[in-house]
């Protein structure tokens, strides 16, 4: 019987992205599997970069009548194992649905022990965990499909939207919020690094969402001539293609990172409260090249940027200052040329 896999990814987006490069792997070991992958609809089109896939969205509301429907439609396929890179409540019921039914199943380990351990060990001390992306390949091994380990990206340059464009001269993206305020470089460093970034490439484009960090964005803009906010003038999928003509983009602990790794864009990632070490950090990229980060005794307090800071004075952010930013910035740029399309 020729195998058809379910692969189980509802979100948060940059796990999303990251499972795309673990799906590829796939497909490229396999080419004659179905793979059929069960995500948000909102998030279903990250997969266009992966040929020959099935997408089965879970509607925006959610509901169990919508996953029992999802359920159904993925064993009326033919799906004969599921994968679970997700494992979450919906997952479990999924992965029971079709065990009852004689389906092989297999599910991430979230690895709750070893992150509690990795908030322990600090410091010097340290050690870095098996990446999220090599993590959900383990996945497919025990569902029966292993795959070789992931190459690094290389370089896909795709069309800039209309809106910007075309490209002349060097461009740089920066990101510099992030889902939880732990993460997120203060406010004052931000404006004086995108200052600098602004004096050393001829455009600078501020990724953001809406509300403050779109005026954050907009005051940037109205500051600068060759800052451009970005959020507003297209959707995420034209975000990655104008990311993919970067020539470096600076993000923090964020979805950015793993949007600008789907399309191999060089990235520089700063780091506050949470570390690398957790396996988040952009896939394919060199932590000492690519991360800002210092060595604390208190770090990583965070795993998922939740808590608050226990000294107070959020020393792990506030201690680099934008200028440790840009040696990373011109030591990853110095040698690098990417061509615009």
């Amino acid at each position: 019987m020729k195998p058809h896999i379910l692969v189980i990814r509802f979100s948060a987006m940059g796990d999303v992205a990251m499972s795309v490069r673990a799906v590829e792997a796939l497909r490229r070991t396999y080419p004659d599997m179905e793979i059929t992958v069960a995500t948000k609809l909102k998030f279903a089109k990250f997969y266009q970069f992966v040929p020959d896939i099935n997408i089965l969205p879970l509607p925006p509301d959610g509901s169990f009548r919508s996953l029992w429907t999802l359920m159904r439609e993925a064993r009326k396929s033919g799906v004969n194992v599921v994968a679970d890179i997700h494992n979450t409540i919906r997952g479990k019921i999924i992965r029971l649905y079709f065990r009852l039914h004689g389906v092989r199943t297999a599910h991430l380990d979230k690895m709750r022990a070893a992150r509690a351990a990795l908030k322990r060990n600090r410091g010097a001390d340290v050690v870095y965990m098996r990446h999220n992306v090599l993590r959900f390949c383990d996945v497919f091994a025990r569902a029966g499909f292993p795959v070789p380990e992931p190459e690094a990206e290389e370089r896909i340059v795709r069309p800039v939207p209309e809106v910007f464009g075309k490209k002349t001269g060097r461009w740089a993206g920066y990101a510099p919020f992030a889902s939880k305020a732990l993460k997120i470089y203060p406010e004052e460093q931000s404006r004086e690094l995108a200052g600098m970034m602004s004096a050393e490439f001829d455009r600078l484009f501020i990724f953001s969402g809406p509300g403050r960090e779109k005026e954050f964005a907009a005051t940037l803009e109205a500051e600068y001539d060759n800052v451009t906010a970005v959020f507003g003038r297209t959707d995420i999928w034209g975000e990655i293609d104008l990311m993919s003509n970067l020539d470096i983009l600076v993000s923090m602990d964020s979805s950015a990172m793993h949007m600008a790794s789907i399309v191999g864009a060089p990235t520089v990632t700063v780091w506050g409260a949470t570390h690398p070490a957790a396996g988040f950090y952009a896939y394919g990229s060199d932590v000492e090249k690519s991360c800002v980060q210092l060595e604390l005794d208190c770090r990583p307090c965070s795993i998922y940027g939740e808590g608050k800071c226990r000294r107070g004075d959020f020393k792990c952010m506030r201690d680099i200052s934008p200028e440790m930013i840009m040696e990373k910035i011109r030591a990853l740029t110095a040698l690098q040329e990417y061509p615009s399309v």
